[in-house]
């Protein structure tokens, strides 16, 4: 009977632990500008364990690269960021986007990039996201580190809608593309050399 208890006790402890896994994990949503850049800076960052680009702040009808383009849609081009926060924290993860991934000054565009589709946006799924965001906010602005006034939106999470196959880990696909070399890996050097406690090859 212990044994068969045993055996029992087994298969429930298997059966749960992919539940808890997944209950470590946490999201975040960041627009930056193209998402190929910050896509891949995040890629970089220990407790990262999954990134990808997409959409968010428009409907699902028109979440396609091509309409997303116009600038119309009311879209954002974004990342998804799965994390394990006993890892990596939420505000490590602000000090990222906003010290390296992107420029939180730039009103609507970045770099090359023009249109409300590359605004910068934080998208909060929770209280302790949307707090967490504007006390990162506040601290920047009053340190006074950037010249000129941050841009970015705090706006709550609707829909994430993840972008077409050939968006994905784009920058290690394309490490010679012109745009690439010059616009974004930059940023992932700059995380290294930044950061290198929180980076990873």
């Amino acid at each position: 009977m212990a044994r068969i208890s045993s055996i029992a006790r087994a298969l429930i402890l298997a059966a749960f632990l992919p539940l808890a896994a997944a209950a470590q994990s946490q999201t975040a949503v960041f627009s930056g500008g193209c998402f190929w850049g910050v896509d891949a800076v995040f890629k970089h960052v220990k407790g990262v364990t999954k990134v990808v680009s997409g959409y968010s702040g428009g409907e699902a009808s028109t979440a396609h690269y091509d309409i997303v383009s116009e600038g119309t849609t009311g879209h954002a081009e974004s990342v998804e960021v799965t994390f394990d926060p006993s890892k990596v924290t939420y505000e490590t993860l602000l000090k990222v986007f906003f010290s390296v991934a992107h420029d939180p000054t730039e009103l609507n565009f970045q770099g090359p990039d023009h249109g409300t589709q590359y605004r910068s946006v934080i998208w909060y799924a929770n209280a302790d996201q949307q707090k967490a965001a504007q006390a990162a906010i506040a601290d920047l602005t009053q340190k006074k580190v950037y010249k000129q006034a941050i841009v970015t939106q705090v706006v709550p999470l609707k829909k994430f809608y993840p972008a077409e196959d050939y968006h994905q880990n784009y920058l290690a696909q394309h490490m010679t593309q012109p745009y690439i070399v010059y616009n974004d890996i930059p940023k992932v050097e700059n995380l290294k050399a930044k950061y290198p406690e929180l980076y990873r090859q």
